[in-house]
């Protein structure tokens, strides 16, 4: 069964790192690539009554030079990938990126996303951009997997799985992570990062099932105690040169808890592997 993946571009050169990554990270897999580009002006909102409709002037400019970026796209990707197992999809579409992506995910059935972590301008001032950011927040229906613009591919020798074994696991929510551990034979390295002296009954519960989960895939436990935790995440990462991290996105908590606001520009600033944001199903 053909994976269905979507990758937002806009046509720099950290969106087309992200588009590499996925190309190499899955090449053996059967995959259909959604490349998805969206052309909006900023001031208009859906509720606008002014926004541009095609046939008006400024919304054939946007769509125009939205077409030729990904004509020229288009041709890279041509000589770039020879894979005989993967198919190319594109699409310009008008409207907020977010927005547009939902009603990708719901009419092409789109399991997984991958995306760059910085935007339009491959800013070097910002890592984390604030269309990875929203997506991250507001895209619940599938995980993504955002790309740092100076990573490129390779295999990660380990990911890093932060957990505070509070929150009960289920197998679809982990069901990518261990999909990509399988295919670059990379070992999980859960991470606890302590406050308590020891584990509730109900944290020991989690762990064990924790543990279920992962049994297809090789993975060991790993503590800190008594460190903030995004310290702690960016020592142990740093230290150890991990190669990726994945978290599990507990809605309402991304600005919250382990991953705050300042986690994210944290993250940006300092995780320079990329990151695989999943989703709590129950949210």
């Amino acid at each position: 069964m053909k994976k269905k993946i979507l990758i937002p571009t806009d046509f720099s050169k950290n969106a087309w790192n992200a588009t590499t990554y996925a190309m190499n990270l899955f090449k053996g897999e059967q995959c259909e690539f959604h490349i998805l580009n969206t052309f909006y002006l900023g001031g208009y909102s859906t509720e606008n009554l002014l926004i541009p409709e095609p046939g008006d002037a400024t919304y054939e400019s946007i769509k125009e030079a939205s077409e030729k970026k990904m004509s020229k796209l288009k041709i890279q990707l041509s000589y770039r990938d020879d894979s005989p197992e993967h198919r190319f999809y594109f699409y310009n579409e008008f409207g907020p990126l977010t927005e547009v992506i939902k009603t990708i995910i719901e009419k092409k059935d789109i399991e997984f996303i991958v995306m760059g972590t910085r935007g339009e301008t491959d800013s070097k001032d910002v890592i984390f951009g604030s269309n990875t950011i929203n997506a991250m927040e507001n895209i619940r229906l599938c995980p993504i997997l955002a790309i740092p613009g100076t990573f490129f591919f390779k295999e990660p020798n380990e990911i890093v799985f932060p957990t505070s074994f509070k929150t009960h696991f289920k197998q679809r929510e982990l069901k990518h992570l261990v999909e990509i551990a399988k295919l670059t034979n990379a070992p999980v390295r859960i991470l606890h990062i302590k406050k308590e002296d020891k584990l509730s009954e109900e944290q020991k519960e989690n762990k064990a099932l924790l543990e279920d989960i992962l049994v297809t895939i090789e993975f060991s436990h790993h503590t800190l105690d008594n460190i903030d935790v995004k310290k702690g995440l960016h020592s142990f990462v740093q230290s150890r040169e991990s190669e990726m991290i994945a978290f599990i996105n507990k809605k309402h908590t991304f600005f919250g808890s382990i991953f705050s606001n300042p986690m994210v520009k944290d993250l940006g600033v300092h995780a320079k592997v990329p990151v695989l944001a999943m989703h709590d199903i129950r949210s």
